[in-house]
């Protein structure tokens, strides 16, 4: 599982990955915000139903 730097380096990459998967995502929901990560991550769980770790998971 990559670590949150590998993570920020590579968004763009993940989160085209988590719109494929998850098509109920939207853009405002895998915006990145340097200090509102917290907040993004909690958008992503609420409506995808699953935790952080099970969603980071995808990115190995």
């Amino acid at each position: 599982m990559p670590n949150e730097q590998e993570i920020k380096g590579n968004w763009n990459e993940y989160k085209g990955k988590l719109k494929q998967k998850y098509g109920e995502l939207t853009d405002d929901d895998v915006t990145y915000q340097e200090g509102k990560e917290d907040e993004m991550w909690g958008r992503i769980e609420q409506k995808v139903g699953k935790t952080k770790k099970e969603i980071m998971s995808l990115f190995d």
